[in-house]
């Protein structure tokens, strides 16, 4: 038997309830750990309140990202053994595969032997936003010494990736945050601009500060009216990477403004570049090799004990946090 975290019915952070179950062994291919910390993201917020992209079936256990120890292997897996240490790549899945729980069990291609110095609570929030920020910067729009690259949502354990690799290839980080709360801490963390939507000028603000090069890529998880003065402040034939829909209005397409300057505007979710291995080779060694440089390094922004699952899903909710929330077991 071990704790897992599950809920029974749609809602808001007190639907999650601690139950005892029964952990089957590993079967063939698979890897299972003993958890010692959990990275929580928006994605379980939305499976937990049934607005994700995939539907569970009730009861459900839920999650992305952990860290620990091998327990144990199933049948044909040559690359762990028990006492690795290792951390998750989000599956596909988080309804087959749930993170949430002292005892997880995942395919081994989802399985990644981390650096040992690597703490547990910085193990557990690596992979989720350092891939989701590869995958758009790097693998799709190409970032590169020079560029200039909006990153909306800044403070986000993805924001806070972006910056880092923004750095890390010699682009210049204009950090987009709703209000001023965070603005020192943003610069304190590398962006080199930081502009506070709700009192500033966005539009004006991008102009001023790239110039006629303007905006070659933005990132962005909002949605809704912003998509009109990033637009604006694109260079010709810039992209515009969308990985969310936070913003609870409708997003305008800005036509004439997509015409004019030959714009991409692209969906992306993280699960192109975890479902394709080669491409997963490359982020996998672009974050290593950036974690053994120091130049990239997750940030905690608080850590809860696994007892308070419900108070970690209502901080998350909270918008609050600079960085990643942490559950440890």
């Amino acid at each position: 038997m071990a704790r897992v975290v599950r809920f029974h019915e749609f809602g808001g952070p007190e639907v999650l309830r601690i139950e005892n179950v029964e952990i089957p062994q590993p079967g063939p291919g698979e890897v299972q750990i003993r958890v010692k910390a959990l990275g929580l993201n928006r994605a379980e917020a939305l499976l937990r309140t049934g607005t994700y992209i995939e539907t569970p079936v009730l009861p459900s256990g839920l999650g992305l990202e952990a860290a620990g120890i091998v327990e144990a292997i199933g049948e044909g897996v040559e690359n762990f053994a028990p006492g690795d240490t290792v951390s998750v790549i989000p599956p596909k899945s988080m309804v087959r595969w749930p993170a949430y729980g002292e005892l997880v069990t995942f395919p081994a291609g989802s399985v990644v032997k981390h650096p040992q110095w690597l703490s547990w609570e910085k193990a557990a929030a690596l992979w989720m936003p350092y891939l989701t920020a590869y995958g758009a910067l790097i693998d799709i729009a190409k970032l590169r010494r020079g560029d200039f690259i909006v990153i909306t949502a800044a403070s986000s354990s993805v924001g806070l990736a972006a910056i880092q690799i923004a750095n890390r290839v010699g682009a210049t980080a204009i950090a987009v945050t709703r209000t001023s709360g965070k603005k020192q801490e943003l610069l304190a963390f590398g962006a080199a601009h930081v502009i506070a939507a709700a009192e500033e000028d966005l539009e004006t603000r991008l102009k001023d500060i790239t110039g006629p090069d303007g905006v070659r890529v933005v990132l962005d998880p909002i949605g809704g009216p912003i998509f009109g003065p990033l637009t604006a402040a694109m260079a010709p034939g810039g992209i515009l990477v969308e990985y969310g829909g936070l913003s609870p209005e409708p997003t305008p397409f800005p036509l004439f403004t997509v015409l004019s300057k030959s714009l991409t505007l692209r969906g992306y979710l993280v699960h192109e570049i975890i479902g394709d291995p080669a491409r997963l080779e490359a982020a996998k060694a672009f974050i290593l090799d950036g974690l053994a440089s120091g130049a990239l390094q997750p940030v905690i922004a608080r850590t809860f004990p696994f007892d308070q699952i419900v108070d970690a899903h209502r901080f998350l909710e909270s918008n609050e946090q600079f960085g990643k929330i942490v559950v440890t077991i």
